[in-house]
């Protein structure tokens, strides 16, 4: 398995605990008593959030759960695996929490799904792409903090053309965030350049809906980003995908099996309104040199 941190693990031993409590019928409230925690304790447990766990109580909530002793072995064995540490947890406060969360994900993920409407997505951004967005967004950075900002984000890049583990990233944008000149004009062309090179990747997929598309679902849903994961040898630990919307006082991760579906058909469709990728790529390159003239 792919060293992947604490991300996975967690979620895997949350789904699989709050599962078997479901199952066996047992109260959040009867489940915190068996092992003497708060209820804000059990939830952080339960739904795969930063918290001590200790083996002991994991070993008491199956029993009172009634878990075979394999399920047990099984979920002792993700305890251990979640006191790993993901190399993006060295970079600590540089980087918000439920951003944390988001790129272990990304980087436990098989293939990552983006729509976007007014920026381009992340990991196909350049350096000074990114340094024009961060300026906006925080002008008062400190340049070690900002220098610690783009190195996180370089390492993240790296999995688009690693070659033992590469992600597949098929990315739909809108012609807007090919048109607004962030940086400058000589930036953006940069930008254009690289986002038709890294396009033909075997494992990238860019494509854009024009504006020929008029109006179209994508403006009513919204940038998102969907993550899928691999299979996991125990089929009941193959981690479901996750949608993640953006926001600007924190991020929302959808991961019921239903609003995940509606994310999945909105994509379709996307698919569909989209240019192919040779027409997208044709696009792109003509919009880049717009910017240089």
């Amino acid at each position: 398995m792919t060293p992947t941190g604490s991300t996975i693990p967690r979620r895997m031993l949350a789904r699989q605990l709050r599962e078997l409590r479901e199952s066996a019928g047992v109260s959040a409230e009867s489940a915190r008593q068996a092992i003497g925690v708060g209820k804000q304790t059990l939830w952080r447990m339960e739904t795969g959030q930063h918290v001590r766990l200790n083996p002991l109580f994991i070993e008491r909530l199956c029993a009172v759960y009634g878990a075979p002793e394999d399920v047990t072995r099984m979920l002792l064995g993700l305890v251990a695996e979640t006191r790993r540490t993901g190399w993006w947890q060295t970079y600590g406060n540089s980087i918000p929490e439920h951003f944390s969360l988001f790129v272990g994900l990304e980087e436990s993920a098989k293939r990552t799904v983006s729509y976007q409407t007014v920026l381009l997505p992340g990991l196909l951004q350049t350096d000074a792409y990114r340094r024009a967005m961060i300026a906006v967004d925080s002008p008062a950075m400190p340049t070690a903090e900002l220098d610690q900002r783009l190195e996180l984000f370089t390492r993240r890049k790296a999995r688009l053309t690693d070659s033992d583990n590469p992600l597949t990233f098929d990315a739909i944008v809108d012609e807007g965030s090919l048109r607004r000149a962030v940086g400058g004009p000589a930036v953006m062309a940069e930008q254009l350049d690289h986002l038709a090179r890294v396009g033909e990747l075997p494992n990238v997929s860019v494509r854009v809906v024009p504006f020929a598309a008029q109006a179209y679902v994508g403006l009513a849903v919204g940038p998102f980003v969907l993550l899928e994961f691999a299979r996991h040898p125990t089929a009941p630990l193959t981690e479901p995908p996750v949608v993640y919307r953006p926001g600007r006082t924190g991020s929302e991760y959808l991961q019921k099996t239903e609003e995940v579906r509606q994310y999945q058909e909105a994509y379709a469709v996307l698919e569909r309104c989209a240019l192919d990728e040779s027409g997208s790529r044709a696009l792109i390159h003509g919009i880049a040199k717009d910017h240089a003239t």
